[in-house]
């Protein structure tokens, strides 16, 4: 029996995009190996990392949109790893919505299908199109109300994206982040190396740190193939 493990996260580094109302990713040193040397005798070195909770790829806790929702560390962990597909809606332009219509074509142009407890990524190339440029925070698709709701009413708990959200910049009533709350659902944001992964079934992994209260949580995301 193989094993195959796609990572499906950004690296975390000083200067990575984040929304503008983020706090900016920072990594800087806490202690040198000299200093260590220096002071206790014994060579080591470590970082302090100041971080949004929602910068990097992350999941997002049901209480960033519900008050009365699960924060990250209250929630069950089974929100974040299980059995997965990834369909590709790469076609679709950064400037349209993905309708439930789109989704239905990839999964019956890949005989795929979705079950109670699935996690659903979202294959839009957008990250290997846009990263590092001045459109990734600002022009992309996302799912609109009809989509969102359909995910869910086929019992997803995880919708992740390429992107820096599960919603096209353009919708004011930020549609799937609306739908997660009705439903409690979490996403997951700023996935990447999808196309490695589209129209696929796998098994991924994506655990959120266990901060206290926390809105959501960085996530190393995976997906892992059993041979």
């Amino acid at each position: 029996m193989g094993i195959q493990v796609v990572d499906l996260s950004q690296e975390i580094y000083q200067g990575m995009p984040v929304f503008p109302p983020h706090q900016k990713t920072m990594i800087f040193p806490n202690m040198s190996h000299e200093e260590s040397r220096q002071k206790l005798g014994f060579e080591f070195a470590t970082n302090n990392l100041l971080i949004n909770e929602h910068g990097p790829t992350h999941s997002d806790a049901i209480y960033e949109y519900d008050p009365q929702g699960a924060t990250i560390d209250e929630m069950p962990l089974e929100y974040f790893y299980g059995p997965a597909v990834c369909l590709d809606l790469s076609h679709i332009s950064p400037d349209e919505y993905i309708t439930r219509r789109d989704l239905e074509l990839a999964l019956d142009k890949g005989y795929l299908h979705l079950d109670k407890g699935d996690i659903v990524l979202l294959y839009t190339g957008h990250y290997n199109r846009a990263y590092g440029t001045d459109e990734w925070l600002t022009r992309y698709t996302g799912l609109d109300y009809g989509a969102a709701e359909w995910l869910a009413q086929q019992g997803v708990v995880n919708i992740g994206i390429d992107a820096p959200s599960i919603d096209n910049p353009l919708d004011t009533t930020f549609a799937g982040h609306l739908i997660c709350r009705e439903y409690k659902l979490t996403n997951t944001e700023n996935l990447c190396n999808l196309d490695q992964v589209a129209q696929k079934r796998f098994l991924y992994f994506g655990l959120p740190l266990k901060i206290s209260k926390g809105t959501g949580s960085p996530i190393r995301a995976v997906a892992v193939f059993i041979e």
